[in-house]
């Protein structure tokens, strides 16, 4: 999409290198990293085997088999935010994505503000995975060894996690070459786990046609919905949460973009691979959901489904041994899930404390001197999403009622806690992409291989409207015994994003990380662009 008729500019993709010197740093990572690695990294992240496998049944039991449909939405919205992210990308090909977007865009205090919410998604995010993955874990154990580990013990999923987060943190510390390697291998993984269940699943033999794709099977209604939630008959009000089963699933790209300083050839390599990630991804989506739909039982389909934990009641249906491959497929697609995602922290983090943004700033920025992977940012990352784990331990046993607010019994601080990790995604990306609306009004000219354009206004505003509408969907609260308080509990992804917002805020008037971050807003190709709007 790159504009021919436009003026003659710099071209700041002849050189990875001299273009971040041009941007102010020294580079530090092992620029190791092809294409093929660096989209492995955000389609790993993306992950449509994770996002299924975990979502799968709000989607159906909330809008029926034509929820698949719906998976349309967030994928074109989300193609748009890509091409916003791609040509950011190709003029600012450094660690940290969207807070070194926004901060070259916009100013310091806003590129901080973008960073303090993405990065805490992050790593709110790597935990919601690792601790997702367990109950495949403690099932496969027990196929295999006989142990009885209960998935739903707050012992058992504080040990499981650790374990998974040591060897996490071990392979990514030794290297992009090793974290590359992990994410093609779980490429690799995501084709067998969508492709490839699809495949075995029609070979089994589907129990149902085409047409039930587009049925309901009273979803809509109260009385049928194994949620007890109704619809009033209509399916678009049903649509409009059950859309939010792969809203859930549709990011990860911008991941390419964290670790464009490892990437080789970054300003044409990253965004292609973040459209590439998310049309695999959406390719991917579709395949797995459609077969698993076709897989469902016969008789009351959704009940029986819901009845039998979700996916596992169709993937039963296999003979022990396929379900154990099944099994062994889904818990890597997890692990290299949560790797990718720890991976992309790292880089924000390693990024941020290399501007001075946050405590500790030389110790987070630190590159150990043979692996050349900031060690340090990754081993603190670890030990945060530790911590979000430990938040399992709060399970009340009956609501709680906080003022207007009602948190709900048998739901722990962690859950509470992911929901976040979608709206902490979204509103980061809400903000970004307003950055890039911003730096247009400025007169700014994208100069990276990639660019939109005349279609740059158009694109902004589109990929600005969708975020900006779902972050309403996601956020609004309707009440506990709406389809919508499945997904975030109704006031609580509210109340917890404007928790951790006064917190940033807080930290950010007692320390303002925004003069030093103001020290790093620097582009000798664009000396009226950046820095004259380096105070804002």
């Amino acid at each position: 999409m790159s504009d021919i008729a436009a003026p003659h500019v710099p071209d700041v993709s002849v050189d990875d290198d001299a273009r971040l010197e041009n941007l102010g740093y020294r580079p530090q990572l092992n620029r190791v990293l092809g294409f093929f690695e660096n989209f492995a990294v955000g389609f790993t992240y993306l992950s449509p085997m994770v996002g299924i496998y975990s979502l799968f049944i709000l989607g159906v039991a909330l809008a029926g088999p034509a929820y698949i449909w719906l998976t349309f939405i967030p994928l074109i919205g989300m193609f748009f935010v890509a091409l916003v992210f791609g040509e950011l990308a190709s003029h600012y090909p450094v660690a940290g994505a969207l807070y070194q977007y926004s901060k070259f865009s916009v100013g310091p205090a806003y590129g901080w503000f973008v960073g303090w919410f993405y990065g805490i998604a992050l790593l709110v995010t790597v935990a919601a995975v690792d601790t997702g993955s367990i109950p495949y874990i403690t099932t496969l154990a027990h196929n295999w060894f006989g142990a009885n580990w209960d998935p739903t013990s707050h012992t058992t999923i504080l040990i499981i996690t650790l374990a998974l987060l040591a060897i996490q943190t071990t392979l990514n510390i030794t290297g992009a070459n090793v974290m590359g390697w992990v994410a093609k291998f779980g490429v690799g993984v995501e084709i067998l786990g969508t492709f490839g269940i699809a495949l075995i699943l029609a070979i089994h033999g589907f129990h149902h046609s085409l047409g039930f794709l587009f049925s309901t099977q009273g979803a809509t209604h109260a009385s049928t919905n194994v949620y007890g939630v109704g619809f009033g008959g209509s399916w678009l009000s049903a649509a409009l949460v059950a859309v939010l089963a792969p809203v859930y699933i549709f990011y990860g790209f911008e991941s390419c973009g964290d670790i464009a300083e490892e990437t080789k050839d970054a300003g044409k390599k990253i965004p292609k691979a973040m459209r590439w990630a998310l049309i695999w991804g959406g390719i991917g989506s579709l395949v797995l959901t459609a077969a698993l739909l076709l897989a469902m039982p016969k008789s009351n389909p959704i009940k029986a489904t819901f009845d039998g934990g979700g996916v596992p009641a169709i993937l039963g249906q296999l003979s022990s041994g396929m379900q154990d491959f099944l099994l062994v497929l889904i818990i890597f697609a997890f692990f290299s899930c949560g790797s990718a995602v720890q991976g992309a922290g790292s880089r924000l983090a390693f990024s941020f404390g290399r501007d001075g943004a946050l405590p500790g700033a030389g110790f987070l920025s630190r590159v150990h001197s043979r692996f050349r992977t900031p060690v340090n940012a990754l081993i603190t990352g670890a030990l945060v999403s530790v911590v979000f784990v430990m938040l399992v331990y709060y399970q009340p046993s009956k609501n709680v009622h906080i003022w207007f607010i009602t948190y709900p019994a048998n739901t722990t601080a962690l859950y509470s806690l992911v929901s976040f990790g979608v709206s902490g995604i979204y509103l980061s990306f809400l903000l970004a992409v307003l950055a890039s609306i911003i730096a247009r009004t400025r007169g700014w000219v994208p100069e990276g291989a990639f660019r939109l354009g005349r279609w740059g206004w158009t694109v902004c505003i589109i990929a600005a409207a969708y975020l900006g509408l779902m972050l309403l969907n996601v956020v609004v609260p309707s009440g506990l015994s709406s389809g919508r308080g499945l997904f975030n509990l109704d006031w609580i992804t509210l109340s917890v994003m404007v928790v951790i917002a006064v917190v940033g805020a807080v930290y950010f008037l007692i320390a303002r990380p925004d003069r030093k971050v103001g020290e790093h807003v620097h582009d000798t190709l664009e000396p009226t662009g950046a820095e004259r709007h380096a105070g804002a």
